[in-house]
């Protein structure tokens, strides 16, 4: 039981591409409504800078997934001050790095890195369903993979303008359009892979944030949870 006496917190699940505003959108929301939050993105990336600091060629499916289970990964969930930690190390800044970038796609699409990491986050958020209000998840496989029966499920989208631009400020880089080329080879990667591709499911909530400030995409999904967690304790 939480802390509000409910028996389970809410599961609110948002997939996108890059520069969609899923981070910023799935911080505001956990920090709007006391929720916690996982990045399942800066996992990927976690895995992929191990495997990169140890020297495995991370194009090989069969080495990385020979050692998938060797490095211990802990996240924070604290929407204030998320964490990502490497046996113990923290490697929040390394994990953006443009190494990680340009070969976590490769190490998402081994369906072993994908297996150890989605048990993961499904413990997470078990736990944080048990222990307190709920959980912001996002990714690029929450709402039909790692949680497909989460009250609120919705998909972020931008215009490619958009998200380069965003892109671009975040990783502080005046190159707009090379921005905009590795976001495309991205998408591709990680719409095409065979295991857990990146898609929209049927049933998930689709948000454009091309013309939307940040405030203005956390005040809807906050009221898409507000009115899930009604319609729950009504029935």
């Amino acid at each position: 039981m939480n802390a509000q006496g409910n028996t389970e917190g809410i599961v609110i699940a948002i997939d996108g591409p890059s520069g969609s505003g899923k981070s910023s959108t799935s911080r505001g929301v956990a920090k709007a409504r006391d929720l916690r939050y996982l990045d399942t993105g800066a996992m990927y990336r976690a895995l992929t800078w191990w495997m990169l600091d140890q020297g495995v060629d991370v194009a090989d499916a069969a080495a990385v997934a020979a050692v998938v289970d060797r490095p211990e990964l802990t996240m924070g969930t604290d929407p204030s001050a998320p964490t990502v930690a490497v046996d113990g190390r923290d490697v929040a800044a390394e994990i953006r790095g443009k190494d990680v970038t340009g070969n976590v796609s490769a190490v998402s699409a081994v369906p072993e890195a994908r297996e150890r990491l989605v048990r993961t986050q499904r413990e997470i958020i078990a736990a944080a369903r048990a222990e307190s209000e709920g959980i912001v998840v996002e990714g690029r496989d929450i709402t039909t993979v790692v949680a497909p029966d989460a009250p609120v499920k919705l998909f972020l989208t931008a215009s490619a303008e958009a998200r380069a631009s965003r892109r671009s400020k975040e990783v502080r880089t005046t190159d707009v359009a090379g921005t905009q080329a590795d976001l495309a080879r991205r998408d591709a990667l990680d719409s095409s892979r065979k295991d857990s591709p990146l898609t929209q499911t049927a049933d998930a909530t689709e948000l454009d944030t091309t013309g939307l400030d940040l405030e203005q995409v956390i005040a809807l999904v906050v009221g898409l949870a507000d009115e899930a967690r009604a319609a729950v304790t009504a029935e």
